[in-house]
């Protein structure tokens, strides 16, 4: 059965995009502040952040149905807990696969990398909701 593409449908994938977009720029910018290749080594700095994400969006879509039940819907925009749940999960996520894989984990990434991804995945959910 194909079921087609509507505005609502897309709407409901944005957030998603954003986030995803956002993540990548944060690998993008970590890989040229250490004036490392950022085409050519994007996707070995990038993979650990990504599976985060979509491991942070499969938890928030199930801790947000068991909140707000199925009459309210999931909200991908949400501070919490969407936002929380898909920042703690990519930063979490990334740091524990990037150990397992052999990359740095250094103290000190990981408090910017708190910190840019708190930016970045709660900053426009924060901005979206003052905005309306």
């Amino acid at each position: 059965m194909n079921t087609p593409i509507t505005l609502a449908r897309v709407k409901k994938l944005a957030p998603l995009v954003v986030d995803a977009l956002l993540v990548i720029l944060f690998c993008a910018i970590g890989r040229r502040s250490h004036d490392e290749a950022v085409l050519t080594g994007l996707l070995k700095t990038l993979w650990p952040f990504a599976v985060g994400l979509v491991i942070g969006w499969v938890l928030a879509v199930v801790i947000a149905d068991r909140l707000r039940g199925e009459q309210d819907g999931f909200d991908g925009t949400a501070v919490w807990p969407t936002g929380v749940v898909v920042w703690l999960a990519t930063l979490v996520g990334g740091m524990l696969l990037r150990v397992i894989s052999g990359q740095g984990t250094a103290f000190s990434f990981f408090l910017v990398a708190a910190t840019v991804l708190a930016v970045f995945l709660l900053g426009w959910r924060a901005a979206l909701r003052a905005l309306r």
